[in-house]
Formats: C-alpha cells, sequence, structure tokens
C-alpha cells in the first residue's frame, strides 16, 4: 500500500564503502535551516562544483525553491545523515531530481556533499537512491557540470550511458539510465 506521505519510502539506512552506516531520508519542510547550514559549511570550490557560483548565503527563494518546492514526485529531494545512529550524526550530503514538464523522461539531478565527506562513496549513494525513487517514467537524466569535476562526471557515468558537451569549461551532460 503506497505511504500517504510522498517521501516516507525514502527512509532507509546504507553503508558507505568505507563501511560508515548512512541514514538516507527526504528532505521535508524544516529543512530550511539545515541546507542553509551545510550550504555555509562548504567551500567556496564545493559551492561552484554544485551551484555554479558562491554566493555567501543562499536566498530565501532558492530555500522555498530547494525545500517547499519539494513534492517527492516530480521533485525529490533527499538528505544522507552520518554516521546513522551517532550522537555526531549530521547532513552530510544532499541530492534533488527534477522531472521536466516538458519532458517527463527527462529530470535534472544535482548533488552536494559536505567537504570532510568527499570522496566517500557519498554522492554515489545519493545518486543511486535519486534514481531508485526517480519520478516515474523517468528514463534520461540532464544535468551541467564544471569540466574539473571528476567525482560528479564519475557518479554521473556510473548511472547509465553518459553523453557530454564541453563548452566554455561546463559540460551539458545527458546519461541514459540503466532501466
Amino acid at each position: 500500500m503506497p505511504s500517504e506521505h510522498p517521501g516516507d519510502d525514502l527512509a532507509e539506512l546504507i553503508r558507505l564503502p568505507d563501511g560508515t552506516r548512512a541514514r538516507l531520508r527526504a528532505v521535508v519542510g524544516t529543512d530550511r535551516q539545515v541546507l542553509q547550514d551545510m550550504y555555509a559549511a562548504m567551500s567556496l570550490v564545493s559551492r561552484r562544483g554544485r551551484f555554479m557560483a558562491a554566493p555567501p548565503r543562499l536566498t530565501e527563494p532558492t530555500l522555498d525553491y530547494l525545500v517547499d518546492a519539494v513534492d517527492q514526485v516530480d521533485h525529490v529531494a533527499v538528505l544522507l545523515l552520518a554516521p546513522a545512529g551517532d550522537p555526531e550524526e549530521a547532513p552530510v550530503g544532499v541530492g534533488r531530481m527534477i522531472r521536466y514538464t516538458a519532458d517527463p523522461a527527462t529530470a535534472d539531478i544535482a548533488l552536494a556533499v559536505a567537504d570532510d565527506w568527499q570522496g566517500r562513496g557519498v554522492g554515489s549513494a545519493l545518486a543511486r537512491a535519486l534514481v531508485a525513487h526517480r519520478p516515474p517514467g523517468v528514463t534520461r537524466l540532464v544535468t551541467v557540470v564544471a569540466a574539473e569535476n571528476r567525482a560528479s562526471l564519475a557518479t554521473l557515468a556510473g548511472l547509465g550511458t553518459i553523453d557530454r558537451v564541453l563548452t566554455d569549461g561546463v559540460y551539458d551532460i545527458t546519461v541514459t539510465l540503466r532501466i
């Protein structure tokens, strides 16, 4: 029986490649400050890698989009917290997938990983979770990635067949998902 609350099925425990237990959960309306704090703690390089810009803080309209616009159907967003169950458990990554209204088979994907957790499989775990819980009918992902962001390029390549076009140091990426 489907849950009465979209996103309830996103809660799960996972293990990162280094053995760390992590908890995946849906982004909810009370996560505005969580996302603001995660963003503030990110390095300038990480901010640019995720947002292609690095304003000092997320604006209220941006937070509206990142939190309030999430419906867990066409706009799926998840947080990964680690170490799961530990008193020090904290958000280490956030990911989202947003279906394009004009092309329901296509969705944008975006991932952000806390600096101290990069290279530990957080991005890949978020990407796999998003693909598993993607909007119905989505078979293709599109996004833009800075050419030097090798970790994101590798994560996306792990999801399916990747096509990329380089323009001015930024790749336009299309991933045809393995279904």
